[in-house]
């Protein structure tokens, strides 16, 4: 037995009966022409979008594996901490603007 889903079409007969069925719902009646003119895209959702120079890059480094595992062990945000270590150490080497 297949568990692929397959698009089934309806014929005009079963369009027009899935429509006749639709509109003698009580619970939910047709938007009016009026109604649909007055819809408006759903806000978007989530933090706002950082502009491109404020984004964070995707890094792909090597670490000794202690290191990494140190790191893990102090829980939740140990990227952000290893991302704040780098930062100081550019700093006191002057290779950040301050």
């Amino acid at each position: 037995m297949s568990t692929k889903q397959t698009i089934h079409i309806p014929d005009d007969a079963e369009d027009a009966a899935i429509t006749q069925g639709a509109l003698s719902d009580p619970d939910n009646p047709p938007l009016t022409d009026a109604q649909l003119e007055q819809l408006r895209p759903a806000p978007r959702r989530g933090r706002p979008a950082l502009p491109p120079e404020a984004r964070k890059v995707t890094l792909n480094m090597r670490a000794d594996r202690d290191v990494v595992e140190a790191f893990k062990a102090t829980g939740d945000g140990w990227q952000t901490r290893i991302n704040e270590i780098l930062r100081a150490y550019a700093h006191t080497h002057r290779m950040l603007p301050r």
